[in-house]
């Protein structure tokens, strides 16, 4: 979670702008929750409603019981805390308020909050401060190793042991297979590759269970199959190989094995404080666990950053950024080669005015830059990438962006072809160029976010929208489309 001020609030005459509508349904964990809290954003069902000058917002929602809901946000996380049951963040409640709030015409005043909105407040604030606390102490601390430290050291040895079991017995699973030929490798079932993972979770790396389970999905599953299948024994047994010679390798590779084995590794280095411009936020569910990666962009670093937080089977994650802000913070990269980073110190609320948008290049560069991403991580499923003055058109069985200027195009992946973001781009564009942010794989080019780059198209607007999609789906010059 972003701590805003190194965990103090912000000061109360400080000025704070309110989310736009497409910035709030961003935050839905949901579409069930995005039409609940859209039915909650009028007056009649809230009372006791108000915000202040440190970016919270709260009130009192009627419910189905005698006493209604208490609802809270501190919009400098955000975070949020509603006295429902649901057990979704934010909750139809909390964005109903929100709504209200970005509405403007609503009875939210300015004030002081409620008691019990305060205790929550502060004891938000107090435990954000505390964590800053303990970190600092912890940096602090690293230059001196103790007893503490050399029995972590020797936690991680006994688990890269059982690792390098783990895949030292995978290897011989892989050979077997190969041996036995694999156009019949649809004939043992899915019983023998879940036996595999098993083992592998058994050997502590996870890493490599995630992939003997895509594996075991591959057989039978479409013409072509054994080829596929291959491909990705392949890359495993790359994988295999790297970590048993992991010492060979240079610093930041071993770190990206070490990654993609499963090991949990801690963002190091010296913080990176930007204006980061939040690009997109979408959530992958695996019925185990649901992971929620959210893009960034640097306005002065120029970088690209990805946060990634967890929630178990039902729940959503909760970071949750609205897509179109700009966030002043502090981010902490990993190691490795990869753009993940840990959220740190938020020194402003979020603020709802367009950001520096990427800048962008052909669909050659895109190429360019995924294959140099795939020489540092083999196991790359897809690499973020701006795509600057490109044409979405329909090709056969799909549709491509198209450079303006030049014969080179990538296709869309077949994920973007089943969203309603395929029409707003197709909306946006109405012909002419315009610029898109999203990640380039093999199996194509999926678009999160777009921006008109045509003249005239100021940014708080996306000319070219209006006809088709929708005055809610743009954010002062940011079209989601994811």
């Amino acid at each position: 979670m972003l701590l805003s001020h190194g965990g103090e609030p912000l000061p109360a005459t400080e000025s704070v702008a309110s989310w736009t509508v497409e910035q709030v349904l961003s935050l839905a964990p949901d579409d069930a929750s995005r039409k609940a809290g859209t039915k909650l954003a009028s007056a009649g069902h809230w009372s006791g409603t108000g915000f202040d000058g440190s970016g919270a917002v709260w009130g009192l929602c009627k419910g189905s019981g005698s006493k209604p809901y208490q609802t809270v946000v501190d919009t400098t996380g955000p975070a949020y805390r509603c006295s429902c049951p649901s057990r979704k963040f934010p909750c139809k409640h909390a964005l109903g308020l929100l709504l209200l709030r970005s509405s403007g015409d609503g009875p939210l005043e300015r004030g002081e909050p409620a008691d019990w909105a305060v205790q929550w407040l502060e004891a938000r604030r107090g435990r954000a401060e505390a964590k800053q606390a303990r970190q600092e102490a912890t940096a602090v601390g690293e230059s001196a190793p103790g007893s503490a430290d050399t029995a972590a050291r020797k936690r991680a040895e006994r688990r890269a042991e059982r690792v390098t079991g783990g895949a030292q017995e995978l290897e011989q699973r892989l050979s077997d297979l190969l041996r036995g030929g694999l156009a019949t490798a649809d004939r043992a079932g899915y019983s023998l590759w879940e036996e595999t993972a098993a083992r592998m979770v058994d050997a502590q790396a996870p890493g490599l269970a995630s992939r003997v389970r895509e594996l075991g999905s591959v057989p039978g599953s479409g013409p072509g199959w054994p080829v596929r299948l291959l491909e990705e024994c392949g890359l495993l047994h790359l994988l295999d190989t790297a970590w048993l010679g992991r010492e060979r390798l240079p610093d930041r590779l071993a770190a990206t094995v070490r990654t993609r084995v499963g090991l949990p590794l801690s963002a190091e280095g010296p913080p990176i404080r930007d204006h980061w411009l939040v690009l997109a936020q979408y959530d992958t569910p695996d019925g185990r666990l649901t992971t929620r990666r959210i893009w960034l962009h640097g306005k002065g670093s120029g970088r690209t950053a990805l946060l990634l937080s967890f929630g178990a089977a039902g729940r959503a994650p909760d970071l949750a950024l609205p897509v179109g802000v700009t966030i002043d913070a502090e981010l902490t990269p990993y190691p490795g080669s990869g753009l993940r980073a840990d959220p740190g110190r938020q020194f402003a609320t979020p603020d709802p005015a367009p950001g520096t948008r990427p800048p962008g290049g052909a669909t050659a560069d895109a190429l360019t830059a995924y294959g140099a991403a795939l020489r540092d991580d083999p196991w790359l499923d897809a690499w973020p990438v701006t795509l600057r003055e490109v044409i979405p058109v329909p090709s056969e069985g799909g549709w491509q962006l198209a450079d303006a200027e030049g014969e080179s195009a990538l296709p869309l992946a077949p994920a973007a072809l089943s969203r309603q973001g395929l029409w707003k781009l197709v909306a946006l564009s109405g012909g002419a160029p315009v610029t898109v942010f999203g990640e380039l794989g093999h199996r194509g080019f999926d678009p999160f976010a777009a921006w008109d780059t045509r003249a005239g198209a100021g940014a708080g607007s996306a000319s070219g929208a209006g006809s088709g999609a929708g005055s809610g789906d743009v954010t002062d010059g940011t079209v989601r489309l994811i």
